[in-house]
């Protein structure tokens, strides 16, 4: 797989949820904003209108009940990208919306969704809070964390973080590990293969794909690394129940 079309397929996967994410949910631009930056205050505020009285809703369906948790699900997994893209583990961020989402299932009358959507957004907010708190970084770790996150699909090399911070190699490798308490490669590696346990769990595609998709050497170099890692091979860790592992 060239580097162009594994970005490309890479990018596919990340957006596979976020497809209507320009759909007219909430007018307010800063409303997602504030989730991200863990504001409670402020979306506190900005949930005192209830959704189901939000100007500006499509028509996804001509049953009132369930128009609604289509606007929940948008809502969530909208959430829960820029909860991922503002630190939140990708594990953390989709079981929250799943979890979520099952209860919007469950749901009978808009009010209830709508009371619930508020729940969702606190709940979501006050984790991004904690995590500003727990994750207080030196800028020049933060950028090498956002770039190596919006990277995962390629081969990151020392020397392309040493130029994005203007460090020497030495500086930068001591200063990642006393702030994050890991290597710059275990990270790095930590969070391909965080990744390909989602796509394992929440997609079907092939293993090989995955592999190629996170810039492994080959998919046998995926499988020894993943089994080493998560203490059972991708092909068993798909299979397996979520609850089990």
């Amino acid at each position: 797989m060239s580097t162009g079309s594994r970005k490309i397929s890479y990018q596919e996967y990340l957006n596979r949820d976020y497809r209507v994410i320009h759909a007219p949910l909430l007018p307010e631009k800063d409303f997602y904003n504030s989730i991200r930056l863990g504001d409670v205050a402020k979306v506190r505020h900005l949930c005192k209108e209830p959704l189901h009285l939000k100007e500006g809703l499509g028509l996804l369906s001509d049953d009132g009940v369930q128009n609604m948790k289509y606007h929940f699900v948008i809502s969530t997994a909208i959430i829960a990208r820029i909860c991922i893209e503002g630190g939140m583990q990708l594990s953390e961020a989709y079981s929250m919306s799943d979890y979520y989402i099952q209860q919007c299932d469950l749901m009978s009358s808009v009010e209830e969704i709508s009371e619930l959507h508020d729940t969702m957004s606190m709940a979501y907010t006050k984790r991004m809070r904690a995590l500003a708190k727990e994750n207080v970084m030196s800028r020049h770790v933060v950028k090498c964390i956002d770039y190596i996150l919006e990277h995962l699909d390629e081969r990151i090399q020392m020397s392309t973080l040493c130029e994005l911070t203007e460090l020497s190699e030495g500086y930068l490798s001591r200063l990642f590990r006393k702030e994050t308490g890991v290597t710059i490669s275990s990270y790095i590696l930590m969070k391909k293969l965080e990744t390909a346990r989602n796509m394992l769990k929440h997609s079907d595609y092939p293993i090989m794909w995955i592999s190629n998709a996170l810039a492994f050497p080959s998919q046998s170099y995926f499988t020894r690394v993943f089994a080493r890692e998560c203490g059972v091979t991708p092909a068993r860790y798909r299979q397996a129940p979520s609850d089990s592992i």
